[in-house]
């Protein structure tokens, strides 16, 4: 595991936009814009069981995820890793919350379909350019 530089975990405390990228079954990208935060020295974010995020990372825990800064968008991170943990259920809703908080300013409006990946940096780093 690479520990996150503390310009990198800047961003992704933040309410910035993340796309997080993962691997279609014929090997090519899939990458979709996703809220994001830290729990613990891991990346966080949230889907619904049955999207295509999920299926694939189901079937191939490999993801890259990049970040801009929205209120300073020459600030970007790029991390690579993997997912080892999936939460469901109580959990899972506590951290589904604080970051949906950090996005929109209350916890999120459905209780149910939603599942959260945890990943595993292996790679990171950031730069500001300008």
């Amino acid at each position: 595991m690479t520990e996150l530089p503390a310009d990198v975990c800047a961003l992704f405390d933040g309410p910035n936009q993340a796309h997080v990228a993962t691997l279609l079954p014929d090997g090519g990208p899939h990458s979709v814009p996703v809220f994001v935060g830290l729990e613990g020295d891991r990346i966080a974010f949230f889907t619904s069981p049955g999207s295509r995020k999920a299926r694939n990372l189901e079937r191939d825990p490999r993801v890259s995820i990049s970040i801009t800064g929205a209120e300073q968008p020459n600030a970007m991170a790029q991390v690579r890793g993997r997912v080892v943990e999936r939460r469901e259920g109580d959990a899972a809703w506590t951290v589904i919350d604080r970051i949906f908080h950090k996005y929109v300013g209350q916890p999120y409006p459905l209780r149910t379909d939603r599942v959260l990946f945890l990943i595993e940096p292996e790679h990171a780093w950031g730069q500001v350019y300008g």
